[in-house]
């Protein structure tokens, strides 16, 4: 008697994929019910970090950039946090290759970076979040976004 590919699968893999969705749905839930990109007092509040040193950093825009994407608003979203937009993308597309291979034991073509390349990926982000929004001149003022206090 043969066992089906997805059966073979240790139960925790399976479950994992599961978690991380109902996270990003509750997520999802929290942004829309409390909308970051208004000025009104809300449990999102303020960029802690933007509060403390008065510059965008690496948190700064985030959770706007969550709320454009969901959205739709591509734009907005590069605007709000480009670099953090990027990750992203490649964690949602690899969840999926994690889903689709957890559910039915398919894999679906994946890039998995090496410790130079997410080296270079941490670099770059915080040299876009700390020091390139901060710069006052196109185009990097463009990605200057004002605290929301």
């Amino acid at each position: 008697m043969t066992q089906s590919a997805s059966a073979r699968i240790p139960l925790l893999y399976r479950i994992g994929p599961a978690g991380i969705w109902l996270l990003l749905a509750a997520a999802a839930a929290w942004v829309l019910t409390f909308n970051p990109t208004d000025r009104i007092a809300d449990p999102t509040g303020p960029c802690l970090w933007h509060a403390l040193t008065g510059i965008n950093g690496p948190t700064c825009g985030g959770t706007r950039m969550f709320f454009y994407l969901i959205h739709g608003n591509l734009i907005e979203a590069a605007r709000h946090h480009l670099a953090a937009l990027a990750g992203l993308l490649y964690g949602l597309y690899s969840l999926v290759v994690w889903t689709v291979h957890a559910y039915t034991g398919r894999a679906l073509p994946w890039w998995k970076p090496g410790t130079k390349t997410i080296a270079v990926y941490i670099g770059l982000f915080l040299l876009y979040a700390v020091v390139l929004r901060n710069l006052p001149w196109p185009p990097f003022a463009w990605f200057n976004i004002s605290n929301l206090t």
